[in-house]
């Protein structure tokens, strides 16, 4: 488990995608949201969609409200790409934000939205690709997990999705869209360090080429 932070790192993202369905080993995500944060301010925000090459079940689409009607509404105000171009262009973002510093921030990031991500990219980009992604070694955050070096006891919190740890530290929820999520994920971490300096609000930033402890 990791232990918590007490210091921000200089450089954030916030990463989440929304998709057509739970298994990460078969599923694809349909929009990718990155929110990026330099000393403890947004930056930057940036979201796509994708076309999937397979269904959106029926309980995915009751979450985030996306089908195939709705993603094609999408193409006059946003970018709505096909799958291998989405994974194409979300390994970039996340690549090129690894080599400035940047951790990953989000919830269960590693486990689905970057597992999923992986196995996309190796089915359906080249080798090359696929394989360079895959030996990248992210530097990730994950605030669920934070949270639980935070207070391991599930007594009183045994929830601890992104909306519920929005509700306990008082940061509006993304509302299952994936750039929203995103952000959420981030403010998320921002207040869990606030919380572990004993509610002191001037955050502590770690700079660049320096390992958050515990991650």
């Amino acid at each position: 488990m990791a232990s918590t932070l007490n210091r921000v790192p200089e450089l954030l993202v916030g990463f989440d995608t929304e998709t057509t369905g739970l298994d990460v080993h078969s599923e694809r995500a349909i929009s990718y949201g990155f929110c990026v944060y330099r000393y403890g301010q947004p930056v930057v925000t940036h979201e796509f969609f994708v076309v999937p090459d397979r269904p959106i079940s029926e309980g995915a689409r009751r979450v985030h409200g996306l089908d195939l009607e709705r993603l094609n509404d999408l193409r006059s105000t946003h970018d709505v790409l096909d799958v291998a171009t989405g994974a194409r262009r979300a390994i970039a973002i996340l690549t090129d934000l690894h080599r400035d510093g940047a951790y990953v921030v989000g919830a269960n990031v590693a486990r689905f939205d970057m597992a999923m991500l992986r196995w996309t990219a190796n089915a359906v980009l080249d080798t090359e690709a696929a394989s360079s992604f895959e030996r990248t070694r992210f530097r990730i955050i994950d605030v669920i997990e934070h949270d639980l070096a935070i207070d391991p006891s599930r007594a009183f919190r045994p929830r601890r999705s992104l909306t519920h740890l929005c509700g306990h530290y008082h940061i509006s929820p993304g509302g299952h869209d994936a750039v929203g999520d995103a952000r959420a994920a981030v403010e998320v971490l921002l207040e869990q360090v606030v919380h572990n300096n004993a509610g002191q609000r001037e955050l502590s930033i770690l700079p660049p080429g320096q390992q958050a402890r515990g991650v």
